[in-house]
Formats: C-alpha cells, structure tokens, sequence
C-alpha cells in the first residue's frame, strides 16, 4: 500500500513539473496546490503502480495539449497582431505539444490496456480453478454409508 502512495507522489511531482512547463511563472503556493490536488486523485485512483502511472501519464498528455492553447492565449494577451517570433514560438508548441500529447495519451492507454488483459486473463484462470474443483468434487465417490 505505500509503495502505491509513494508513486502516486511521485506521479504528482512528475505531472506538476509538467504542468509549470506549460504554464510558466505560477505562484508556487499554486504549483503546491495543484501538485497536492494531483497526489490526491493519484492514490484515489492508482489501486496498482501500474493505474498510478496511467494516470500519471493520461494527466501529462493533457498538459501537453493545453501548452499550445496556454501559448496562444498568452500571446494573444500580450499582443493582437502576433509578430513572426511569436507566430514561430506558437508553431513549435502546436508541434511538439501535439507529438507529446500524442505520446503520453498513447502510452497510458497501452498501460490501461496491459491493465485490462492481465485482469482478465487472471478472472479467467481463477474461473478455470474453479471449474476444475467442481468437476473434481462431482467424481469422488459418495460414501454409501
């Protein structure tokens, strides 16, 4: 059980230095908050290390597709007629924001798959043991006495 929480600490820590890339210079009061918010649902979710780091990594390939959005607003706060600095810095976050989303929502689904396979590939084993004491229970022989 701490082993799961230890990693759902470090989940946290992972995806909230991901979320301070995106979004810059935020109050570290906020970072501690969203960090804190994070570690949370990470050991509400996370029953096994492997659901821990697929959320950990379905949250980081969010925060990869919010830093091409987070980009544009800034920029368009700041200025409403981007300057070719500006319009390249938007390119190369719609670019490597996307390939990053792509990535990490990509790999968490694969470890939920994983997830999912070995679950059922155990209810089937335990349902084939099951099975098989039945079947060994109905040939003993029944005591005539």
């Amino acid at each position: 059980m701490r082993t799961t929480q230890l990693h759902a600490v470090l989940g946290a820590i992972v995806v909230t230095i991901g979320f301070w890339l995106v979004w810059g210079g935020l109050p570290l009061e906020l970072l501690v908050a969203v960090a804190l918010g994070i570690a949370g649902f990470l050991a509400w979710q996370g029953t096994t290390l492997g659901r821990v780091w697929a959320w950990a990594s379905l949250l980081l390939g969010l925060d990869s597709l919010a830093w091409p959005i987070v980009t544009m607003i800034q920029i368009s706060r700041v200025t409403e007629q981007p300057n070719d600095q500006q319009m390249g810095l938007i390119l190369t976050a719609v670019v490597a924001g996307l390939f990053s989303s792509v990535f990490w929502v990509s790999f968490a689904f694969g470890i939920f798959r994983w997830i999912k396979r070995q679950e059922t590939g155990q209810a089937e084993v335990e349902a084939k043991a099951q099975a098989a004491g039945r079947k060994r229970s109905q040939k003993q022989p029944q005591d005539p006495r």
